[in-house]
């Protein structure tokens, strides 16, 4: 990545993030639904003897992991960035702060895991960490955008003077120049696409 700033505009309010297509939405939709469905519990659960749910500390285990392995990868993407820095740091310090939130309200939870009011702040610990994480992935998903038009724009300069070579050499190292673009912009767009 060039140490400067991509000339490309962006038109976005890194501060106002929303989710604005369907894909992504759908995306998230079978999430938003785990998250939910865990406050579906009955207000007198039976009165059989309650333990400790051992499948509750791994869920959360693999959350803790989960969320670490994003912090890392986030981390690196920040370092990085050319543009939005400072939004990736604080959406990193978000999710960091959402994520021990959730592991102190889970721990809780985990002891009594049929008290409703325990029940519903997992819930929505979970629900806050999940909209920090979206988030952080718009985020540098933007980035990864403004990365790529950068390169679009170098490649439209390179056209544009293949256009007005004037000579068989300068048309011969142009015509280099171009095929390097070409190729690093299609390696760009796989990288995106996967």
């Amino acid at each position: 990545m060039s140490t400067k700033g991509p000339s490309i505009k962006l038109k976005i309010d890194p501060r106002d993030l929303q989710i604005q297509t369907f894909t992504v939405e759908k995306l998230l939709e079978p999430l938003i639904i785990q998250v939910t469905t865990l406050v579906n519990c009955p207000e007198n659960p039976s009165s059989k003897k309650k333990g400790r749910s051992k499948r509750a500390r791994v869920l959360l285990a693999s959350v803790e992991e989960a969320t670490r392995n994003l912090l890392d990868k986030g981390e690196k993407i920040a370092k990085e960035a050319a543009v939005f820095k400072e939004e990736l740091h604080a959406a990193l310090a978000d999710v960091q702060k959402e994520s021990q939130a959730l592991k102190v309200s889970a721990e809780a939870f985990t002891s009594d895991p049929c008290y409703l009011p325990k029940r519903q702040a997992v819930v929505q610990a979970a629900r806050s960490l999940l909209t920090a994480v979206t988030r952080l992935l718009i985020l540098a998903d933007m980035v990864d955008v403004a990365y790529l038009l950068e390169h679009v724009t170098m490649f439209q300069r390179t056209f544009e003077s293949l256009r007005n070579v004037s000579s068989k050499s300068d048309l011969q190292k142009t015509y280099q120049k171009f095929r390097k673009d070409l190729e690093n912009l299609d390696y760009l767009a796989y990288k995106r696409q996967q």
